[in-house]
C-alpha cells in the first residue's frame, strides 16, 4: 500500500486492512487527487460502484490497476459487505469508489463503514470532489449553514409529506434528483416552500455541459418541463425568519383553501400551512374558522 495510506493494525491479531473511502471526480479526471492515483495503483482490493467506469477513470489517469476489483452497487451492497469484511480481516485494504463524489453520500459505502467500525476495523478517507459542496458553492445561496437531504421520495404523496416537514427549515438545503422527476419535484417544492423561494438547479457539474439555473422554484419548474438531462443537484434557499406580521389570518385561510382546492384534507392542509409559515396549528385553524 502507498505510504499515504498506511495499514491499520488490530491489537493482538496483527495487521488488519482498512476501508478507504475515495472521493472520485464528478466528471473531470484531472480533479483526481495524487493520493487517489497512488491508491488505485497500489491497493489490493477495489470495491467499485461501476467497474467499467473505474477502468475508464484509471485509463484517463494512466494508472494500471492490478487490484482485485469487485462490483459494489446499490443492488448488491448488503450482500457484498460480509465478503469485504473477510478481506479486511485478512489484512488487505479495501478501496471504495463510486461513479463520482464521496462514497456513503447517497452512494454505496455506509453499510461497509458501519460494519467495519462495529468490528473495530479502521476506516479512512481520501478527500476529493463532492457534488454537495460543489453545488452549494456555485449556487449563489447562503452557505454559512446548509443541510443535505439526499434524494426526495419517488412517490408524490411521500415527497409532499417530506417537503411539508422541511418548509420551515432555515438552512440552505441540497437535494439530489433524477432528471425524470425534476419537474414534478420542483413543482412540489414551489407548493410547499412558495413559488418565489430562491433555488439553483446544478446540472452536469464540472462536465463539458455544466449548467446552473438560478431562479424561484416556480420558474425553475416551468423550465424543467423541457428536456432536462444529466446528473442533477438541487440547492434551495432556507425559509426566512418568521415575523408576527408575516401572514394575516386571511392569508393563512387562503393558503389552506388553496390546498383544499387541490384535494388535500383540511386537517392535513392546516398542519402543512402551519409548518410552511412557522405558526402554531391552532392559529391557522382559528384563521380558517374565522374566514369560512
Amino acid at each position: 500500500m502507498a505510504a499515504s495510506v498506511p495499514a491499520a493494525e488490530r491489537p493482538g491479531s496483527g495487521p488488519a486492512g482498512r476501508v478507504i473511502l475515495a472521493g472520485a471526480p464528478l466528471g473531470q479526471p484531472g480533479d483526481a487527487s495524487a493520493r487517489l492515483v497512488a491508491a488505485l495503483r497500489d491497493v489490493s482490493v477495489i470495491a467499485a460502484e461501476d467497474t467499467r467506469r473505474l477502468h475508464r477513470l484509471a485509463s484517463d489517469l494512466s494508472v494500471t490497476i492490478t487490484a482485485r476489483v469487485l462490483s459494489f452497487f446499490e443492488g448488491n451492497e448488503e450482500g457484498r459487505v460480509p465478503q469485504l469484511l473477510d478481506v479486511l480481516r485478512q489484512g488487505q485494504d479495501v478501496l471504495v469508489i463510486t461513479d463520482g463524489g464521496m462514497p456513503s453520500v447517497s452512494d454505496p459505502g455506509y453499510r461497509l463503514v458501519a460494519a467495519a467500525l462495529a468490528e473495530g476495523l479502521a476506516v479512512t478517507v481520501l478527500p476529493g470532489p463532492s457534488a454537495v459542496t460543489t453545488a452549494v458553492a456555485i449556487s449563489g445561496l447562503p452557505v454559512d449553514r446548509f443541510c443535505f437531504e439526499g434524494f426526495l421520495p419517488r412517490k408524490p404523496s411521500a415527497r409532499r409529506a417530506r417537503l411539508a416537514e422541511l418548509a420551515a427549515e432555515r438552512r440552505t438545503m441540497v437535494f439530489f434528483e433524477s432528471p425524470r422527476r425534476l419537474e414534478s419535484s420542483l413543482a412540489d417544492l414551489a407548493d410547499a416552500f412558495g413559488a418565489d423561494r430562491p433555488a439553483a438547479v446544478c446540472r452536469e457539474l464540472t462536465k463539458t455541459y455544466e449548467e446552473v439555473r438560478r431562479a424561484g422554484l416556480a420558474d425553475l419548474a416551468r423550465w424543467a418541463a423541457g428536456d432536462v438531462r444529466g446528473e442533477i443537484t438541487l440547492v434551495v434557499g432556507g425559509a426566512l425568519e418568521p415575523s408576527a406580521s408575516s401572514h394575516e389570518p386571511a392569508d393563512l385561510a387562503a393558503l389552506v383553501a388553496q390546498r383544499e382546492a387541490a384535494g388535500q384534507p383540511r386537517k392535513e392542509a392546516i398542519a402543512e400551512v402551519a409548518v410552511q409559515v412557522g405558526r402554531p396549528k391552532r392559529e391557522v385553524f382559528d384563521a380558517v374558522v374565522t374566514h369560512k
